[in-house]
């Protein structure tokens, strides 16, 4: 029956399972394309052992401008992201190491050896070490239990397709520096609730691009609440109850402002409104069976893409990234390109399904093809250059302002970003349910 539980009450408070101790071992790293200078300082920052920080600082001070004299050079910027902020009160932005004790008792196994999955040949990205095993038995536990019993996402049939999705995975290894599963829980069931309007509205489960505009914004106010008159007040909240999609936004979004600063909560509802944005061009080319030029496809998918994860790894880490310093428009391009990458990534890993499902799937090797007269192969090819340049472009991106802003709360934001994209391939590479690569090579 549907979720009764009023608009805005506290969400059960679950207990945080103790992570397993020891190191993971990383997956061996494939060749890919060199990095740039910048780039490179950068990254061998971003993927030393990831550990969990204590309680939140205070506020830092706001960075000088980029021209502002005593501007940190690049070097000392890029340094600082690599052994951590240090003096009064950075304590709490350090990752050295998970601050939950091992549970006592016997020494635990070795670590799982990395999990199988071709990563598209050619593909610049970083292997990232398997995921910690207690944590992605216990996400996954709670997730489906709030899927079965508090929002009733799915009817049995589905089953099957909740559980290879392997949200649990996915959400552990983007959010690498999650103080607890609870924390986790934050960001998984805004994924599962996220991937149920796609899929209800807009794709595989019944999904239409006719009347989808009516559909998201009736949605959306389940996110960025209604505020009307007394006396239509309560048809409206009736309303968030009507459907698995409505009631699944607005008790992942009840729990998420439970732990978020207002501040993340709007800037979370800004993006999910760039989010169904992209959705609705998306919709309107389908209904005009138009193919759009290849920059205009890539566009939409700035909007229509992954921008709402990344965006709160701050609230899933435990600490917030300021909203002047979120604001900035180099912290915006950072975002963008990462949001842009990974939805590429998305693209080429679900190629083949797309091709295999019923109707005509816009992704961007199929509009390479089509826009430039070229193969399958050859535009799928392509499809992977342009993934490659935007991510080095990120990478380029996220280095320049350490080097203009090398506050600690900055550089943690941009670590836990690139985290989110490292851990986002890693599971398109791993999904082997849901992902087949084309036979190209």
């Amino acid at each position: 029956m549907p979720d009764s539980e009023p608009l805005g009450s506290s969400p059960p408070q679950h207990p945080a399972a103790p992570p397993t101790a020891g190191p993971d071992a990383p997956a061996p790293q494939p060749p890919h394309t060199p990095l740039t200078p910048a780039a490179s300082g950068f990254l061998a920052a971003l993927h030393p052992p990831v550990t969990i920080p204590g309680p939140p600082s205070p506020p830092a001070p706001r960075c000088a401008p980029r021209d502002a004299p005593g501007t940190t050079a690049a070097g000392t910027a890029l340094k600082r992201i690599l052994r951590g902020p240090t003096g009064l009160g950075t304590t709490s932005l350090t990752l050295p190491g998970r601050h939950e004790p091992p549970p006592p008792g016997p020494v635990p196994p070795a670590p799982a050896p990395p999990a199988e999955g071709q990563a598209v040949p050619g593909l610049y990205h970083h292997p990232v070490p398997e995921p910690d095993p207690a944590r992605v038995e216990e996400v996954s536990r709670r997730i489906k239990r709030w899927a079965e019993d508090e929002v009733q996402l799915y009817p049995e049939e589905w089953e099957g397709q909740f559980d290879g999705f392997s949200v649990g995975r996915y959400m552990v290894g983007c959010h690498p520096d999650a103080p607890t599963v609870d924390h986790l829980m934050l960001a998984t069931r805004l994924m599962v609730a996220e991937n149920a309007v796609d899929d209800c509205y807009c794709e595989d489960h019944g999904g239409s691009p006719v009347g989808l505009g009516g559909r998201l914004l009736l949605a959306h106010t389940a996110i960025d609440h209604f505020h009307t008159t007394a006396e239509y007040t309560p048809a409206w909240r009736e309303s968030l109850t009507s459907d698995a999609p409505r009631r699944a936004y607005r008790s992942a979004m009840d729990y998420f402002v439970q732990a978020a600063t207002p501040s993340q909560a709007d800037r979370y509802r800004h993006d999910m409104a760039r989010l169904h944005l992209g959705y609705l061009a998306e919709a309107a080319w389908a209904q005009t069976a138009h193919v759009p030029q290849v920059w205009e496809y890539l566009a939409m998918r700035q909007f229509n893409n992954f921008r709402p994860c990344p965006t709160i790894t701050d609230t899933v880490g435990g600490y917030e990234l300021p909203a002047d310093l979120h604001a900035r428009p180099d912290m915006q391009r950072v975002i963008a390109l990462a949001g842009n990458a990974t939805t590429i990534v998305n693209d080429l890993y679900s190629y083949t399904k797309e091709l295999d499902s019923p109707g005509r799937h816009l992704n961007l090797p199929v509009v390479i093809a089509e826009c430039e007269q070229l193969s399958e192969r050859d535009a799928y090819l392509k499809a992977v250059e342009v993934h490659n340049e935007l991510q080095h472009a990120f990478e380029a991106a996220a280095a320049d302002l350490a080097q203009a802003c090398p506050l600690p709360a900055v550089l943690r934001f941009l670590k836990g970003v690139a985290a989110w994209v490292d851990g986002n391939h890693d599971w398109h590479r791993t999904n082997t349910y849901r992902y087949s690569l084309p036979d190209f090579w």
